[in-house]
């Protein structure tokens, strides 16, 4: 019987292997996704998590908001490893990043609040969103589309900063998709969009993951006979176990995705990212429709 079974701090052996060995797996699905699409694992880690969690019977309601949750905190050490590679190269423009710093962490912060009272919906509705216009422009293929040749002033770099923190903090990445988008639409060359973005995940991802601990602070207590399995040793809506186990297996799979890479070419990969990108989002879609989904 399940009782008779060895236990850690009073939990059956059996289900902590089974949810350790379920993340080792989806660190590994999600390093290898994330090497073949050269995308700092935030969309990626959402998606896996989501069907993980899913599967070991995480309630619904707080779901989502604990997926978003451990993904940032996943993605601190990536984004700081990095961050320091790319501005050893001197490939990121700190300038920018100094107009950006206050107005995004305000933005992880205000996202943040959000998260403590939003329903499940909402997550996957910005998700969804934001995930969608970057199919779209990636299947269209259109590198040459343009605002201006020059960043724009002040003002509107807040605004925008402030919108990329929100909806990073309620997506669960590290803000990458939406400057790269914003700065090459200004003329910047992506391969400096991609350096410079590299710094936006330390600014969204550490704030993020202590503001989702808040957010969840109150929630376990909401589900007093929960398992395990359930949640996952959750610190607030962060997962430790997820985000210790996910972090090895990530790291070591994620070089043979990129290898994997380097033998299509750009634009298949851009069509496959985007093409993984709106079966995400018809996944939430339909998860709106079936309940529990």
């Amino acid at each position: 019987m399940l009782s008779s079974l060895p236990t850690l701090a009073g939990i059956p052996a059996t289900e902590v292997a089974f949810l350790a060995v379920s993340l080792l797996l989806a660190g590994c699905v999600t390093g290898l996704l994330a090497g073949v699409f050269g995308v700092g694992g935030g969309a990626v880690v959402v998606p896996v998590l989501y069907e993980l969690f899913r599967v070991t019977g995480v309630p619904e309601e707080p779901r989502m908001p604990l997926v978003v949750g451990t993904s940032l905190a996943i993605i601190i050490p990536t984004s700081i490893r990095s961050f320091n590679a790319h501005r050893a190269k001197g490939a990121v423009d700190m300038t920018i990043l100094k107009q950006w710093a206050v107005p995004v962490v305000l933005g992880v912060a205000g996202g943040s609040v959000i998260a403590r009272f939003a329903p499940a919906d909402l997550f996957k509705g910005v998700f969804v969103f934001v995930a969608g216009i970057s199919a779209f422009r990636l299947l269209a293929g259109r590198d040459s589309w343009k605002i201006a040749d020059t960043m724009p002033g002040r003002a509107i770099m807040t605004v925008y900063g402030f919108v990329i923190g929100i909806l990073s903090a309620l997506m669960g990445i590290g803000g990458g998709q939406l400057s790269n988008l914003f700065m090459t639409f200004y003329g910047r060359p992506i391969h400096q969009a991609i350096a410079t973005s590299s710094g936006l995940g330390i600014l969204i991802s550490i704030p993020g993951a202590l503001g989702y601990i808040y957010a969840g602070w109150p929630e376990a207590a909401r589900y007093p006979d929960v398992t395990l399995l359930q949640f996952p040793l959750a610190v607030g809506y962060i997962s430790l176990l997820g985000f210790i186990l996910f972090i090895p297996t990530s790291i070591w799979t994620a070089p043979i995705g990129a290898r994997l890479a380097h033998r299509l070419s750009k634009r298949r990969l851009e069509v496959a990212f985007g093409i993984f990108l709106l079966i995400v989002c018809a996944r939430f879609v339909a998860s709106f429709i079936v309940p529990g989904g």
